[in-house]
């Protein structure tokens, strides 16, 4: 692996490293309120099924308007997967418990995306977006009346073992499988596939196969927040899943720039403090949401950071760039 690219890894990791200490510190000293660590909470779920979405739309280039159904899927699977390990196997570690119910819930939302995927992804642009939003109601309304999940009354009892920690690295580990992914031999054959499908195939990438295959894994990491969100809210209302959460989800994306993982992350930050510092407004939020897409578009119709990912030697890099700029121009 080249020097610059290991010096970067190891810049981010500290990074990573600072920040959770810092947030630790924050908690511990009551800074940073049991409130606040709710939103820090659901702001890193975010990031999740943000940049989950985002490998499918974003770097896939399919648009997906029922990603909130996968959510549900590994939320009901990993709660009820929790409720029965609590009750046979008493005594058991909650991160042992979080594992399996997350791990339980991953492969069922793949699933549930390859049964999706294989019918829908040979559609393309409005088609696929209407399909996939049509298959997000009918997971939604299934749940509904399933008597083992609680029905329309919501699902209850399920074990609170989501915490700041297990959550924050979880995000972490998505978000590294995420990049690691869309710079590898695969994700280079993903990135084919948006840019020209048909001049893809003509090379030999089995387009449908990638497809699918980015699908199902957009799907179960989707599942993995779904199981994050369950463990720390204890309770599930199956219209918590329906359509307007798709369009959150893909307003995050939008914001951010659909084909960068940092893009989404600064989008799903923003997206979900606003909310919580305009309660006041919050029968508007969609409104609100609607005109920051507008103007986005209006301004820079490829979001935030576009197709780009932003890199602390990058931005290092270019700091010393205009620095050395600014001097030269003194010495003349």
């Amino acid at each position: 692996m080249d020097r610059k690219i290991l010096k970067n890894y190891a810049i981010n990791i500290l990074v990573i490293i600072a920040i959770y200490i810092l947030l630790k510190v924050l908690m511990g000293t009551g800074v940073i309120s049991r409130y606040h660590q709710g939103i820090i909470i659901f702001i890193m779920i975010n990031i999740i099924l943000a940049t989950s979405l985002n490998l499918a739309t974003g770097f896939l280039g399919q648009l997906t308007l029922g990603h909130a159904g996968f959510m549900a899927v590994g939320a009901y699977v990993s709660a009820m997967t929790a409720v029965a390990l609590k009750a046979n196997f008493k005594g058991m570690p909650d991160l042992v418990m979080l594992i399996i119910s997350l791990a339980v819930a991953a492969v069922a939302s793949a699933l549930v995306g390859i049964v999706i995927g294989v019918p829908a992804l040979r559609l393309r642009g409005d088609y696929l977006a209407i399909i996939t939003l049509g298959f997000g109601e009918v997971i939604r309304v299934v749940i509904n009346n399933i008597k083992a999940t609680g029905g329309a009354q919501g699902f209850t009892g399920i074990p609170k073992i989501s915490t700041f920690d297990n959550v924050f690295w979880i995000t972490v580990l998505v978000v590294l499988f995420l990049y690691r992914l869309t710079h590898s031999r695969q994700g280079r054959a993903i990135l084919s596939i948006r840019e020209d499908e048909i001049a893809a195939e003509a090379v030999g990438v089995k387009t449908t196969h990638f497809k699918v295959m980015g699908f199902a894994i957009a799907a179960s990491i989707a599942g993995i927040g779904g199981g994050l969100y369950a463990h720390y809210i204890a309770f599930l209302d199956p219209n918590t899943f329906n359509f307007m959460r798709s369009v959150e989800i893909l307003v995050i994306v939008v914001l951010g720039g659909m084909g960068s993982l940092t893009g989404s992350i600064l989008a799903a930050i923003v997206l979900t403090i606003m909310p919580e510092a305009l309660r006041s407004f919050a029968n508007y939020r969609l409104l609100l949401y609607s005109f920051m897409l507008i103007i986005m578009m209006i301004f820079r119709p490829k979001g935030i950071f576009g197709t780009g990912e932003f890199s602390w030697q990058g931005f290092y890099d270019r700091y010393q760039m205009r620095k050395n700029a600014l001097l030269k121009r003194e010495q003349e």
